[in-house]
């Protein structure tokens, strides 16, 4: 793009005299007026440009990411997700994945991805539109019904489609929630509920990560400060850490303070619990929880979506006032396919049963032989298995080297955890054979010594 000064001199030559020293004078105040701004005469016209200060900070901000081992960057992976893929810098070279959300599997299935070419070629590729004006079609009627009827019929229940559970963590706050009422949230909820909870007007109260006695005490503050209603709100699975929130004990104190319960069960919904139905059916209390907020990308068939289900008064209440909902488009036809298919997959118990018990037995294999090794090891009763390391450059350096052996997992390192609580999170999967957990073993055991981790 050519400067400003190299079309208009020029054309300033060109002028006839009388008019030569008008019109020099007044492009040198123009000239003088942008370099006062500090504009550059040869800068590009119409050049979008960052101020000096956003720049250099941000450039420091990546600087000290990369030399204190938090950078993050992404490995590009030229397959479908399974418990097997490629990646691009090695593509002749398979390596098992053993840190995707693919609990059980779904993300390949056929009948999963069947169902998702059907509702793809029978209701087209989108609305291109929102819920309420033409975005609603009957099979996302029929999906939200499949989704209450997943939960059971013990009271009354609506759900709520969301193009994510970070959209339906987003949007049910601000509102369900006002100025006279209160939050309590868990001290480890997902950044998802942490953002929620930043745009409601409620009082918020904060207690330690599964502190049952400390919940107690911020629900008193909020009786204390007059609060008409009392939310709180809990992660079912701390995904970082693969701990299991006390929902049984949670429930108690909730009911006792005349509160309202909130459970993101992302890391639980369809393979958590005897029948895949999440926290609430694993501690008995499903029927005690009045909201949960989860997601269709997951272990239900690895897309996207999200949803909140529970009482219909509240769900009526999310179409009409929830932000994300309102002002997001519908849910594709495929995703809506793929996540019924799921759904249908983990209802029948002929077709459950075998993937949580393959998932189950890899967890405890994995859990059992790494501990053996003298791994320090977080989390209980879950796929989710961080190996701790603690320093980031660590976790990062055996990741990369897991990598050379074939295993893909990633290091995780502050703000996503903790500084000085670095970690490797192993996901596993009912799509990996047992074989697969033993090479992925051997491999840990491998890297850990090299590295004096072991």
């Amino acid at each position: 793009m050519v400067s400003f000064l190299a079309v208009a001199k020029p054309l300033v030559r060109a002028l006839p005299q009388p008019f030569l020293p008008l019109v020099q004078q007044r492009l040198s105040r123009c000239l003088s007026s942008a370099a006062a701004q500090g504009l550059s005469p040869s800068s590009n016209a119409g050049t979008a440009r960052l101020p000096e200060a956003l720049e250099e900070r941000v450039s420091q901000a990546l600087e000290g990411m990369r030399c204190s081992g938090t950078f993050k960057t992404e490995r590009i992976i030229t397959t479908p997700q399974s418990s097997s893929i490629k990646v691009q810098n090695d593509p002749d070279k398979p390596v098992l994945n053993f840190c995707a959300n693919n609990y059980l599997g779904l993300a390949d299935r056929p009948e999963v991805i069947q169902r998702a070419d059907e509702y793809l070629h029978k209701w087209g590729n989108g609305l291109s539109s929102v819920r309420f004006i033409c975005g609603t079609q009957s099979i996302h009627k029929e999906l939200e019904a499949q989704i209450s009827d997943f939960y059971g019929t013990a009271y009354p229940r609506d759900t709520i489609l969301y193009a994510s559970c970070f959209d339906a963590n987003a949007g049910v706050f601000e509102s369900l929630l006002t100025e006279q009422d209160a939050i309590i949230s868990d001290s480890l909820n997902h950044a998802s509920i942490i953002d929620g909870v930043r745009l409601c007007k409620a009082k918020r109260f904060r207690y330690a990560n599964g502190d049952v006695a400390d919940l107690e005490r911020q629900l008193q503050l909020a009786d204390e400060a007059g609060c008409r209603v009392k939310m709180v709100a809990t992660d079912g699975v701390f995904s970082m850490d693969g701990v299991i929130a006390p929902l049984r004990d949670i429930c108690d104190v909730v009911e006792r303070h005349g509160a309202i319960l909130l459970v993101d069960d992302a890391h639980a919904t369809g393979f958590v619990g005897d029948t895949g139905r999440g926290t609430g059916e694993y501690w008995g209390v499903i029927d005690r929880v009045h909201l949960v907020n989860s997601t269709l990308g997951k272990a239900l068939g690895g897309a996207s979506g999200g949803y909140t289900t529970g009482h219909p008064l509240l769900i009526s209440m999310l179409r009409n006032t929830s932000r994300p909902y309102l002002f997001s488009n519908t849910l594709a036809p495929s995703v809506v396919g793929a996540a019924a298919a799921a759904i249908d997959l983990v209802g029948h118990s002929e077709t459950r049963a075998p993937l949580l018990d393959q998932l189950w037995s890899n967890a405890a294999l994995f859990r059992s032989r790494m501990q053996d090794a003298g791994f320090v090891l977080a989390g209980k009763d879950h796929a989710i298995i961080p190996v701790m390391l603690g320093d980031a450059r660590v976790a990062s350096k055996m990741a990369d080297s897991l990598l050379a052996c074939g295993i893909y997992v990633v290091g995780f390192s502050y703000p996503v955890v903790p500084k000085d609580k670095a970690r490797i999170r192993v996901q596993l999967s009912a799509a990996h054979s047992t074989d697969q957990v033993n090479h992925a073993v051997d491999s840990f055991i491998e890297v850990g010594r090299e590295l004096g981790v072991i």
